[in-house]
């Protein structure tokens, strides 16, 4: 008999954690990426096709690599290409988001919504960790703030470079 905390648990390690693990490493890790192009160029254009390059990239890499790591016998973590379809659709959501507002010619309206998205996308990943790995908010919300200021400030300081 499957009991509701046997579903629960399947569910986060099924499609929660993969899921969880490609948006952050979407939103987080396209930052210095993104940020560095819009510094250097100020470019709208170079800038979206930077972050979409980052995206596509960084979701196709997360989706084989995590379909590839683990066929989920042993760890008990269900179907690899489910897994791996959660990851990289997952990181290229997180990474596409704060790329999208350099569709807008002019830099600074860009800037400002991709840094109003990037801080969504942070809260989003803090508000999951918080509901299924039962972490507190505060804690995550501080962990995934600064792990994701960091990345910026990197890619702001390589950008100016």
């Amino acid at each position: 008999m499957i009991t509701e905390e046997t579903t629960q648990r399947n569910l986060v390690l099924h499609l929660i954690q993969p899921g969880l693990a490609g948006l952050m490493d979407g939103s987080v890790s396209s930052l210095a990426p993104l940020f560095a192009a819009a510094y250097s160029t100020h470019n709208t254009h170079t800038t979206f096709i930077v972050g979409l390059a980052t995206a596509a990239g960084a979701g196709i890499s997360m989706a084989f690599s995590e379909a590839l790591s683990d066929d989920g016998k042993l760890s008990g973590r269900g179907n690899p290409w489910q897994r791996g379809f959660a990851s990289g659709l997952m990181t290229f959501a997180g990474a596409i988001g704060h790329t999208l507002p350099f569709l807008f010619a002019q830099f600074s309206v860009a800037m400002i919504l991709a840094i109003i998205i990037v801080a969504v996308e942070l809260f989003a990943i803090a508000l999951v960790r918080h509901k299924y790995m039962n972490i507190p908010l505060a804690k995550t919300l501080f962990l995934v703030l600064v792990g994701g200021l960091i990345v910026f400030l990197a890619g702001m300081f390589i950008g100016k470079g």
